[in-house]
């Protein structure tokens, strides 16, 4: 049986506008879906792709 993925926004996200990225980890992926419209789905990403994704914003 499989639960809901629990999605989380940022800390850094805000209070004005809400403008953000939700997470989700399962065992073996990385959900990211768009805070305003969580309906239209999510992008699934296995972990260690995310990390990398991650890895990389950090840098910037």
């Amino acid at each position: 049986m499989n639960a809901e993925p629990v999605f989380r926004k940022s800390s850094y996200s805000g209070s004005v506008n809400n403008n953000c990225v939700e997470m989700a980890a399962t065992e073996s992926r990385v959900l990211l879906r768009d805070s305003k419209r969580p309906g239209d789905g999510s992008l699934r990403l296995d972990r260690g792709l995310a990390r990398k994704l991650l890895s990389g914003l950090r840098e910037d």
